[in-house]
């Protein structure tokens, strides 16, 4: 099989480096009309410039690629539509779109303020949002999209002092969760990656070895194969150095507790049982785990 995006169009936010710049020149090389799209602010958020997304879409075009810049803040409703509309007007549609734009106010819980965290959240999740409503139309109607969210570890399992970042990239996958449903009848595939790169965000944050090893280059592959045409949905793919792992939330076997007994002494007492994770199992959607819960509740009454 081989996986190619001729006359696609691709939009990767965050593009002007790192991840987002490998990202764009992979998805260009393989045929896509691709909008670098990138704010150019600095790490943490502040600032911007159009030179870093212009930079890579000379890239792009030196090898023969095709490519526009746009230098969008994603937290901004108004330029996300201008966004859009930038691309529809110069490409006629978008096939994918890669929610990659982020930012780093790392402090521990006790010494965050609270509008680090919120900026934090609003480029991470309500960007994602919004170039995601932008789109979504557009991609119902053309019965086609491919889009792609951005996690992290530190939002599935938790990471000393990114309370807001872990919160926000956790919260990406309670969207895709959400967007399979509604978009999969119209052939929109939504997936997640959760990298692990050096990148101007982690940069000083690994040592020597893990920098050489996990270049951005080793994460695109997924990125671009949960954007394909024959791409999974509802996927979260952790990618880096090379090695990639299937990650998901997973839920065991409920144990019913009859009135008699039920107390959090009880509770305590069979906690092993309650948390078996081998009889663990994957929920396709809400109504599925609320169904066994009655179930085993209605029978057992």
């Amino acid at each position: 099989m081989s996986i190619n995006f001729q006359d696609r169009v691709v939009i990767v936010t965050g593009a002007g480096s790192g991840l987002g710049r490998q990202h764009a020149l992979s998805f260009a090389a393989r045929g896509a009309k691709v909008v670098v799209n990138d704010f150019g602010g600095n790490r943490d958020g502040t600032g911007g410039s159009s030179e870093a997304a212009l930079a890579v879409v000379e890239e792009i075009r030196k090898s023969g690629g095709i490519a526009i810049a746009n230098g969008a803040n994603v937290t901004d409703v108004l330029e996300v539509k201008a966004l859009v509309e930038q691309t529809v007007g110069e490409f006629g549609r978008v096939d994918v779109l890669v929610n990659n734009a982020g930012i780093l106010r790392d402090k521990s819980f006790s010494k965050l303020e609270l509008q680090d965290f919120a900026a934090v959240v609003n480029v991470h999740l309500q960007g994602s949002v919004n170039c995601t409503k932008a789109v979504w139309d557009i991609m119902r109607k053309q019965e086609y999209g491919r889009i792609v969210m951005t996690a992290s570890a530190a939002g599935l399992y938790g990471n000393f002092g990114q309370a807001n970042y872990g919160a926000a990239k956790a919260a990406v996958i309670g969207l895709m969760n959400v967007l399979h449903q509604e978009g999969f009848k119209s052939n929109i595939r939504i997936n997640t990656v959760a990298p692990m790169a050096t990148t101007r965000m982690t940069e000083d944050l690994l040592p020597p070895a893990a920098k050489q090893a996990l270049v951005p280059e080793r994460v695109t592959p997924a990125v671009l194969f949960l954007s394909s045409e024959d791409a999974p949905s509802k996927m979260i793919l952790s990618a880096g150095g090379g090695a990639f792992a299937a990650a998901a939330v997973m839920e065991t076997a409920p144990v019913y507790i009859p009135d008699t007994d039920l107390s959090p002494e009880y509770i305590a007492q069979q906690i092993g049982k309650i948390a078996d994770w081998t009889t663990a199992v994957r929920y396709e959607n809400a109504d599925q785990e609320i169904k066994r819960f009655l179930e085993l509740v209605l029978s057992a009454r």
